[in-house]
């Protein structure tokens, strides 16, 4: 677990509240609150439908909520497009991983964000290639990531724990505030789960940013998060904190065997 739990509930970087959203008849999200602090580590589980990925896209600026707010450091924020929330510093590794296979490792790290010359060259968009290469190289370097040839190494070239160590830098380099983590080993190996999970830790461990994980490997979340927010059904049924963290606990309120927490009502 990180050094969150040395943190009080008032330096939440991320705090969602009451967040409602339905597509048509459709009830996805029924009403979620909960904050993250920098350095925390929060899971996000619930069983296939829960709402947890559109929760996570509402977060990303994927989807606009029906009803609630998103508050960074305290303030409302505008997150109503994905470009927003990134201005915001929310960064989101999806499952999909948004990485270019012909492109190498620096591109993919600028990619969407290139450096460009100055001076007339700017209008042709010639890029700082040199400069991207070493920026690159030296923050993946930072994370304790190692990938042997990074320097020439085409993403197609690298296995998937490595693949997304890449995005996982990439979202961290960018100066995020609140890193969104959706099934971040769901097709990984156990070796290169062990090296994800320990480059998590790692960025929890800086103190800097929040991590929302969402998975349904519930041991994965028991090691990493500090705490998990469980939702069944849109619902959001039980936070468990601590010792209360374990993977059988998180599978019984999953699953419904366990009744909701007190205060946390199904709509």
């Amino acid at each position: 677990m990180s050094v969150a739990n040395q943190h009080d509930p008032g330096d939440a970087v991320l705090r969602v509240q009451g967040i409602k959203k339905s597509f048509g008849s459709v009830a996805a999200i029924k009403n979620v609150s909960f904050s993250i602090a920098p350095g925390e580590v929060m899971g996000l589980v619930g069983d296939n439908g829960a709402g947890k990925s559109t929760l996570v896209k509402v977060i990303a600026g994927v989807h606009r909520p029906d009803a609630g707010t998103v508050l960074i450091d305290g303030g409302e924020a505008d997150i109503s497009s994905p470009e927003l929330a990134r201005k915001a510093g929310i960064e989101t590794v999806f499952q999909d991983l948004a990485l270019i296979d012909i492109f190498d490792v620096a591109e993919n790290m600028f990619l969407g964000r290139e450096l460009t010359v100055s001076g007339p060259a700017r209008l042709l968009s010639v890029l700082r290639y040199r400069q991207m290469r070493a920026e690159a190289i030296k923050a993946i370097a930072g994370m304790g990531i190692n990938i042997p040839g990074i320097a020439s190494s085409m993403i197609s070239d690298l296995s998937g724990g490595q693949r997304q160590a890449v995005a996982i830098a990439r979202a961290v380099f960018w100066r995020s505030k609140i890193l969104l983590l959706d099934e971040p080993t769901a097709a990984l190996g156990v070796a290169e789960t062990a090296e994800v999970e320990q480059l998590i830790k790692r960025i929890s461990g800086t103190g800097r940013i929040a991590i929302l994980i969402v998975s349904h490997d519930m041991p994965q979340v028991a090691r990493l998060a500090d705490r998990a927010v469980v939702m069944r059904q849109g619902n959001h049924v039980a936070t468990l904190e601590e010792e209360g963290l374990t993977p059988g606990e998180l599978v019984g309120y999953v699953t419904g065997a366990h009744p909701p927490q007190e205060g946390f009502l199904p709509n």
